[in-house]
């Protein structure tokens, strides 16, 4: 099947050589082909070009751009989509002056999910999750990473991955599975923080690993939830069972938590509200992508991350949705990039950086995903008729994708 895309205004993104993931003053530079062509052959990308350049060879389909502009699909890398019903109690204690701390101590927060998700059967959770997954599709997203983490029990986490498993197998996104079985302590444990602990290590992680459930492994290490110590415990379980390791950081303080992860090569440590000059020293000698997810510090009324200081410094950066029912209730990346560029000073060039090739990279799929290069995946997106790229964060609530390509195929 050879599929053209023809009339577009700018095709975005485009690599000539595949690279893994760009930093500093790199996040700063985009290659844009004007009055471009793009060729599809079975759902990767075959060819590319000015359209001056087209050799006119015969296709299966044409598509019409319209002028619009054409774009890598978002890729994701840090998300909670499975989980039952919603939180806007708790949004209301926010609005009434509680913090995301006291809302957790009150039994609320995870533990408020945990207690949903144990209430809920398997095809339900499902149900909600291909919802969530249709949404972010229309918002431009091609490629997710989802997280358990809202079970808490053996039985419940063991419940969420195999919901994720199952959209793995069926939606027409790339997905990658995350076991966070530690994410907040379970209240049966409170006072007993080693023994839930234990539990991860020696039987959670095992059954996982067993099953085949999990691509990478995530522990929420910071102020109130799991120390740097259990956390290098727990990522080395991880590691030994085949786990990648991933982690929650310093969103809450500075925690030690990004050393950790650099410490255990962790594909990306994610929040980092709290980073200082030690922290970007880490991470500047490491392989490890920094993700910012200003969706959970707009939510929740936080300092974002230093993101300027960050690219300056030389760093990669990606950006995340977060989406999840208690701190960031939307998977709508192009409102991150706004956030990205109001809030955080990145440029719309660094910001689509970040949610494209980066993203991709901190999912570790970024040799087939995250820009327009032969060869990838022709995961990608047309916009409305726009004046610029710079439109796409300066319009923040505005729906400018006209239509979405997964594999080569339009999705309606």
């Amino acid at each position: 099947m050879r599929l053209l895309i023809k009339n577009i205004k700018e095709l975005a993104l485009t690599e000539s050589q595949v690279r893994s993931r760009v930093c500093g003053n790199e996040m700063g530079v985009m290659n844009n082909i004007p009055n471009a062509y793009l060729l599809i052959e079975d759902g990767v990308i075959a060819q590319f070009g000015p359209i001056s350049e087209w050799d006119n060879k015969p296709v299966d389909e044409t598509v019409d751009a319209e002028n619009g502009y054409v774009l890598p699909s978002f890729c994701d890398s840090h998300t909670h989509i499975v989980y039952a019903g919603s939180r806007e109690q708790e949004f209301i204690d926010k609005i009434k002056g509680l913090s995301y701390e006291e809302i957790a101590k009150r039994g609320g927060g995870i533990l408020n999910s945990a207690h949903k998700l144990h209430d809920t059967s398997e095809e339900d959770l499902f149900q909600q999750a291909k919802e969530r997954v249709y949404e972010m599709i229309r918002f431009g997203t091609g490629a997710i990473e989802i997280k358990s983490g809202y079970g808490l029990t053996c039985e419940d986490e063991l419940k969420m991955l195999r919901v994720i498993r199952r959209l793995k197998e069926e939606m027409p996104v790339e997905i990658k599975s995350t076991f966070l079985g530690a994410h907040a302590v379970p209240y049966e444990y409170k006072g007993r923080q080693k023994e839930y602990v234990d539990l991860i290590i020696y039987k959670m992680i095992p059954k996982v690993a067993r099953e085949k459930l999990a691509d990478f492994i995530d522990v929420f290490c910071d102020r109130g939830f799991f120390t740097v110590e259990e956390t290098d415990l727990m990522l080395k379980a991880g590691i030994a069972n085949g786990m990648r390791p991933k982690i929650h950081a310093n969103e809450l303080a500075l925690s030690g938590g990004i050393q950790v992860g650099v410490a255990n090569n962790a594909l990306s440590v994610d929040h980092l509200e709290f980073t200082g000059d030690e922290e970007i020293e880490c991470l500047l000698n490491s392989q490890t992508m920094p993700s910012l997810l200003p969706g959970a510090a707009f939510f929740l009324e936080m300092e974002y991350p230093t993101a300027r200081k960050m690219i300056d410094s030389g760093l990669p950066l990606a950006l995340s949705t977060d989406y999840n029912p208690g701190s960031s209730p939307s998977g709508d990346m192009k409102f991150i990039l706004s956030l990205a560029c109001i809030k955080m000073k990145m440029t719309p060039t660094e910001a689509l950086n970040a949610a494209t090739i980066n993203g991709a990279y901190a999912m570790g799929i970024s040799s087939t995903h995250g820009s327009i290069a032969v060869g990838k995946v022709a995961n990608f997106f047309i916009t409305k008729q726009i004046p610029s790229l710079e439109f796409l964060p300066y319009a923040y609530t505005s729906n400018l994708i006209s239509r979405t390509f997964l594999k080569g195929v339009e999705y309606k």
